[in-house]
């Protein structure tokens, strides 16, 4: 589990390809391997994974190939920085909200606008899941608990603050660029729930 607090964003320096996979070697600082060990969930633009190696800071990835499919981290080359998240650790302040890890879909970025005052991102998605997206409430973009802005039947609104733009990678992406979506969960179960008991009702009043 995740709180969707991004910790660093980290250079991936090295990629493998083996059957069905690819490894990843991510860069990282003393602080985030204090303590890590093989086997510990770690998330990567808000993917789960499982560290399957660690040397000299240098922590390294198997990621499947439906993984790849299903996430940006399909597209991710040499070089380019991955939002890194460790898994939650009770105790400790909750910042965000509650991520699985488990990317639902990824979306497009469909316009930018960067000026002094600010800086927003419009995210063009797949109409089926605009029903599990409200104003106001929260989505996990990149492994980022964000605010939904203004919402239409196809995509939403981010409003993003300095902060969140200095400890993530969302200031690297360009118009046309994926995004990894998590949808919040109890949104969607209680979406779901209401669907199927309309769906129950429905059938019983015919």
């Amino acid at each position: 589990m995740f709180t969707g607090i991004v910790q660093a964003t980290c250079e991936v320096v090295s990629i493998q390809q083996a059957a069905g996979l690819k490894t990843f070697e991510v860069a990282m600082t003393p602080e985030l391997t204090k303590g890590l060990v093989t086997g510990a969930s770690v998330a990567n633009n808000g993917v789960c994974l499982t560290v399957t190696k660690i040397l000299n800071d240098k922590v390294f990835f198997d990621v499947m190939e439906e993984t790849l499919t299903l996430t940006n981290l399909g597209q991710t080359q040499v070089g380019d920085n991955v939002n890194i998240e460790r898994s939650l650790t009770f105790g400790t302040e909750i910042g965000g909200h509650i991520l699985s890890g488990h990317i639902h879909t990824q979306a497009q970025i469909k316009s930018i606008s960067n000026t002094a005052e600010h800086y927003n991102i419009e995210i063009a998605i797949a109409p089926k899941w605009m029903n599990y997206i409200f104003y106001k409430g929260f989505i996990g973009i990149n492994g980022c608990s964000l605010t939904v802005g203004e919402v239409s039947d196809t995509g939403f609104m981010l409003h993003l603050i300095p902060e969140t733009l200095k400890l993530t990678n969302l200031s690297q992406f360009s118009v046309g660029d994926n995004v990894n979506i998590e949808i919040d969960s109890q949104t969607q179960v209680i979406v779901d729930t209401v669907e199927r008991i309309l769906a129950k009702k429905q059938l019983t009043d015919r």
